[in-house]
């Protein structure tokens, strides 16, 4: 019995050295056939870090990437303590990317240091292009890009001329994300929206670059709903569209330091396009420069609207107009490209205690104020102060056009008075 333990033993023995030099002489063959082996495995420890290019992801730009990414989300999200998704020098080309949580650990972190590159076959895309779903704690910095590459795809976009359009890929999404930072990437080109944060509560926005021509069609910079406590600090945003468009169920929100340029201008809106929309408060913009944006600081909704909401307790401060057109614009009848039809009884938006201080430059059109409200729901409560902007027109006639609207003015320019 003895003899036959021993071997038995010897023939484990055999096994487990003829299984190590198999192993051996695998890593041999995929060394000399991919180069040296990657030094370290994927990740190491409780919170480890997890390499993308460790995960089969090449830095060529053409090769697909999706599946390294995705698993390098899973692995990460699936371990404990903050691990980090490492995204290293180099153009790293992906099509649809899903991160669903909630995650086992105490954060999750995105180190971008390359490239994301968006495919242009839209069959890979069922929706969004990067979605970040149910996800606590969540950071994404690094001085990389997230390039939609747009340009071969905008004229796919028909949304100008039909409301029912396909909607082209948002670039980033946040859905129900809490305690999110975004800083120091890029995001450009996207084909649709660069950033949607949807029923989110905690994001902050920080040293952020947003970017694509100004005639980028629906490439909106960063856009909110249904959201609370977001802020946006010391970002520059030069898109197509609203460099930032606050959308219904926004609230507690801090836009400080933001140059707009080129875009739509600071919005808050469209609002009454759907029905059962929520309710727009606690808006917060200081201390931004727009630069040659259609529109300066903006809130429209729809005449049509198709729900009663109301915005309200918005407050604008110490902001810089070069050459924006509409510098200050309330449009209660917004209506884009003449797709929206009025009903005589359905004025449903309230906007109300809106605060103008301290904004001057120059305006791009002769209307520097425009408060376009409705005779049956009048803008309540709004007030000006120190407000001094003038058209850069050769005829300098520079004009307030007020309807519907009681405005407290101090300080004001006279040609940007309601009662000039």
């Amino acid at each position: 019995m003895a003899l036959r333990n021993i071997a038995m033993r010897v023939l484990l023995l055999l096994a487990v050295v003829s299984a190590a030099y198999a192993a051996k002489g695998k890593a041999e063959k995929k060394e000399s056939a991919d180069g040296p082996a990657a030094s370290g495995p994927a990740a190491s420890g409780e919170g480890g870090e997890y390499d993308i290019t460790k995960l089969g992801a090449k830095a060529d730009g053409t090769t697909d990437c999706t599946e390294a990414v995705e698993e390098a989300w899973a692995s990460a999200c699936g371990s404990t303590g903050n691990p980090t998704i490492i995204i290293p020098k180099g153009d790293f080309l992906t099509g649809a990317l899903n991160f669903t949580g909630p995650c086992k650990g105490d954060g999750l972190n995105i180190k971008l240091e390359g490239n994301l590159l968006a495919s242009n076959d839209l069959a890979k895309f069922k929706s969004n292009w990067i979605e970040i779903m149910r996800v606590k704690k969540l950071s994404i910095t690094g001085k990389g890009n997230i390039d939609g590459q747009g340009k071969a795809v905008w004229t796919k976009n028909s949304c100008q001329k039909n409301y029912n359009c396909k909607i082209l890929p948002n670039s980033l999404v946040l859905d129900f994300c809490d305690d999110a930072l975004i800083e120091g990437i890029s995001i450009i080109n996207s084909k649709f929206f660069h950033m949607n944060i949807f029923q989110c509560k905690g994001v902050t926005v920080k040293d952020v670059k947003v970017n694509a021509p100004g005639d980028s069609p629906n490439t909106d910079g960063i856009h909110m709903g249904d959201s609370s406590n977001v802020s946006i600090i010391d970002t520059t945003i030069g898109v197509g569209d609203d460099c930032i468009s606050i959308g219904p169920g926004s609230t507690q929100v801090n836009i400080s330091g933001v140059t707009c340029g080129p875009g739509h201008g600071i919005s808050i809106g469209s609002l009454g396009r759907y029905k059962d929309e929520k309710d727009v408060t606690d808006i917060s913009v200081k201390n931004c420069v727009l630069k040659g944006s259609t529109n300066g600081l903006r809130i429209k909704s729809y005449e049509d609207a198709k729900s009663p909401l109301v915005a309200s307790k918005i407050h604008y401060e110490n902001i810089e107009m070069d050459d924006s057109g509409y510098p200050i614009i309330i449009d209660q009848k917004y209506c884009p490209n003449k797709l929206c039809t009025s009903k005589g009884d359905a004025d449903r938006v309230t906007v109300k205690d809106v605060t103008f201080k301290n904004i001057t430059g120059t305006s791009a059109t002769p209307e520097a104020v425009s408060l376009l409200c409705s005779e049956k729901k009048p803008c309540e409560g709004v007030t000006m102060s120190d407000v001094k902007i003038e058209y850069s027109g050769k005829n300098n006639k520079t004009m307030a056009v007020c309807t519907h609207v009681k405005v407290t003015a101090t300080e004001v320019d006279k040609a940007n008075t309601c009662d000039a």
